[in-house]
């Protein structure tokens, strides 16, 4: 085994979607965007206008910002997945010992039971298993795996127990591929904000090169500007429409995100789940493990009517049939730890239970002995028998049945004949304490809850209202739904009773179809089909391996409670970068909406890339960080792109207006072309606050710091450094002319908001 380790035929892959170190150095430097500010400085330090390399600082500032919190980001996570790495038992020096999946090596025996995901490929040696392929076939349907059986890698084990010898690790089985997608972020799993971004992006990108060329050969060839003053306005254009500091905002907003969640033990295997959680219209909950603790309990033992067995005898009884099954889920542990008699009793044949067909079996001297679901095991006698046990899911207990199977062996999970009960088992889940809190959390903010279980209806709705669940009194069996009515049952009950894991992916689909974003959360091996389905999927650390695998975010002290501060979070990040994107694109849009002006008119751009500089650093820069740290939790409403586009367009086009007329104007008042340079940057920083002072309304005392820190910075920063940001001695006609475009920017910004607003709800855009 060592020479295995030593020739590295472990299972440990390097996962293609996960970053080094250097990658992330490169991938944040060598940016498109990074190259066009290099060739820029390049070109103003030849015609030497140095004093407008001020944007470089800022540049060099916001690539080293993503560098570090990335990496800070990476360590973080990196720690959390090791602390929580998923381990499997495996065989070395005759002792059974629990290693992490990835040091397991070619040939190493692995012990195997029910939730136990199969880490590589292998053959099964010992035992006798049945697994759950859906992961890689997409099919639900549960495959026997015998002595000599095949295991592929990224399947997991219903029930049963087996040991299996690994022969394919590490890229050479499913489970790296597997691995990959579900622990990283790839291109098709991207934010909404990082979407929307990245088409702002992507159409300025195309745009750039051509109006900066536009503009270059007007200036110089047409308006017969010098090298150095053409360079200079050109710059300024593109510089004012490069969203330099927004992708950095947002991308370092979510990786500060991830880390505040990791420290309340929530790990992400995907970022994109913080933003999708927040917008979460309807979340679907287990009853097991999510609304109650996950540890069940027997509470009492109910001798059927038909039953003429003395309690010692069915005591013993059901303690042998316990004692043939492993305690590999929690109805038998629960079972094992009530009826402890010791037995030496084997059984001749065993039919392990599965959530497929909702019961177990055990032949003792030609007699078999059922276990299950009254509905699943009495079937047409059901109604029958009822009244024996009608009373107790009322109660909020789970009932279960143990009978005699009035019939030949029972070779097949089929029951052809009838059962005779001779005890009703009630088993309870106590509600957790932080549950009612939490729905109530969920009902304020407007999300729907959908209780998705597998036990009996009536059962889960006196939980359900235990845990003041609204609607909980909505329940049905959802094994008299056909597949038909599924939409309408959504829109009807609230909770779901007798539901198979294929019905669970159903219903998260037909709630997607009806427009909802979807939340599921589980802990069991027969959620992982609907956790994959979701928009956002939440696992509980106390349940299995595969179901943690298969999800996006992993509650690692299985705390649901947590539930809410990840919302908040996620609005936090969504509503704050929201705010500041809104700041950024006021001077792309002027800077756009400017350039076309000057193209069409043959004028000259009144700014300078250190105007640019100045401006952007004290009305975009510092307030919009500064707020992207604030706690707001508000409901987000409506989508990414068109709320910022929304909010932004009064602003950049009232930019464009005030700094349009002093361009028009000036020469009327005779000034020179400095003055109208200083009087653009006058007018245009009064504007920025007047657009940040609205957005951050309603003021409180953080805001206000930040609204006034900055008027004063930019002040002081103007008196005493305004050689360095271009700004020049100006006249008093100057003053008044742009403290009268002020007066009138207020006038423009409200007129030009209610335009703006009315035209994006006609467009049902708002």
């Amino acid at each position: 085994m060592n020479q295995r380790i030593k020739n590295k035929q472990t299972n440990k892959v390097k996962e293609s979607n996960s970053k080094s170190t250097l990658q992330i150095i490169t991938s944040n430097s060598f940016t498109f965007f990074n190259f066009i500010f290099l060739l820029l400085a390049i070109l103003l330090v030849l015609v030497e206008a140095y004093k407008d390399l001020t944007f470089l600082p800022v540049i060099i500032l916001n690539t080293f910002i993503s560098i570090f919190q990335e990496l800070r980001s990476k360590r973080t996570l990196a720690k959390l997945q090791v602390l929580h790495a998923e381990k499997s038992s495996v065989i070395r020096n005759g002792t059974e010992i629990q290693l992490p999946t990835d040091d397991l090596a070619l040939d190493d025996i692995i012990h195997l039971n029910a939730g136990s995901q199969i880490p590589a490929d292998a053959k099964l040696i010992a035992g006798k298993i049945r697994v759950n392929e859906a992961l890689l076939t997409g099919e639900a349907d549960e495959v026997t795996k015998e002595i000599d059986a095949e295991l592929l890698s990224g399947s997991f084990v219903v029930n049963g127990d087996g040991f299996a010898q690994l022969n394919k690790v590490g890229s050479e089985s499913y489970i790296s591929q597997l691995s990959s997608k579900a622990k990283t972020i790839g291109t098709t799993e991207e934010s909404a904000m990082l979407k929307s971004l990245n088409k702002l992006i992507r159409l300025v990108g195309i745009i750039l090169i051509p109006l900066g060329l536009a503009l270059f050969y007007q200036s110089y060839f047409m308006n017969g500007n010098t090298l150095k003053s053409s360079i200079v306005s050109m710059e300024a254009a593109l510089i004012g429409m490069i969203p330099e500091g927004l992708y950095l905002l947002t991308t370092v907003a979510l990786a500060l995100s991830a880390m505040r969640l990791a420290k309340k033990e929530v790990l992400l295997h995907s970022l994109k789940s913080i933003e999708t959680l927040a917008r979460v219209s309807v979340l679907c909950v287990d009853k097991t493990g999510t609304i109650t603790e996950n540890k069940m309990v027997v509470q009492d033992v109910i001798k059927a009517h038909a039953s003429s067995l003395s309690e010692k005898t069915q005591l013993n009884l059901i303690s042998d049939f316990c004692n043939n099954f492993p305690g590999d889920n929690s109805t038998m542990k629960a079972m094992k730890d009530y009826f402890t008699n010791e037995s030496t009793t084997n059984a001749d044949d065993i039919i392990p239970f599965s959530s497929a067909w909702k019961f177990s079996s055990a032949k003792f001297n030609d007699t078999t002995y059922i276990f299950g679901a009254p509905e699943m095991v009495l079937r047409d006698d059901f109604e029958k028998y009822q009244p024996e046990f009608a009373d107790y899911p009322k109660q909020g207990y789970r009932v279960l049945v143990f009978g005699k199977y009035i019939g030949a062996s029972l070779t097949e999970p089929k029951l052809v004949a009838p059962v005779q009960p001779i005890a009703f088992i009630l088993i309870r889940n106590p509600v957790r304490t932080s549950a009612p809190k939490t729905f109530k959390y969920f009902d304020k903010q407007n999300v729907k809850i959908k209780v998705i279980s597998g036990d009996d209806p009536v059962t889960v709705s006196s939980i359900s209202k235990e845990a003041k669940i609204k609607g909980a009194e909505n329940y049905i069996d959802a094994s008299k739904l056909e597949p038909s009515d599924y939409k309408e049952a959504l829109q009807k009950y609230t909770v779901f009773g007798r539901v198979t894991p294929d019905q669970k992916q159903s219903f998260v689909q037909a709630l997607q179809e009806l427009d909802e974003t979807v939340a599921m959360t589980g802990d069991g091996v027969n959620d992982i089909l609907a956790m994959k389905e979701a928009d956002c999927s939440i696992a509980m650390a106390s349940g299995n391996d595969a179901t943690m695998h298969a999800a996006q975010m992993v509650l690692l002290d299985s705390d649901f409670s947590k539930m809410p501060q990840i919302v908040e979070e996620g609005r936090q990040v969504v509503n704050n970068v929201e705010r500041s994107a809104s700041l950024f694109l006021v001077k792309n849009i002027f800077s756009l909406t400017m350039t076309l002006l000057t193209l069409i008119f043959a004028v000259n751009y009144p700014l300078a890339p250190s105007h640019i500089t100045l401006i952007s650093l004290y009305t975009i820069g510092i307030p919009s960080f500064l707020l992207a740290l604030e706690t707001n939790h508000h409901q987000i409403k409506g989508h990414f792109l068109s709320n910022i586009m929304q909010q932004s367009i009064p602003g950049g086009i009232t930019d464009t207006v005030v700094v349009a007329t002093i361009v028009f104007t000036g020469k009327l008042f005779n000034l020179k072309q400095d003055n109208i340079s200083t009087a653009t940057v006058l007018i245009m920083s009064a504007v920025g606050f007047l657009v940040l002072y609205r957005l951050s309304r309603p003021l409180n005392v953080f805001r206000n710091i930040i609204l006034w820190g900055c008027i004063v910075g930019i002040i002081i920063t103007a008196i005493f450094f305004g050689n360095l940001f271009g700004i020049t001695k100006i006249s008093a006609i100057a003053i008044g002319y742009a403290a009268i475009l002020f007066l009138t920017a207020d006038s423009v910004l409200n007129h030009l908001t209610n335009i703006v607003n009315t035209i994006f709800k006609k467009l049902k855009l708002g």
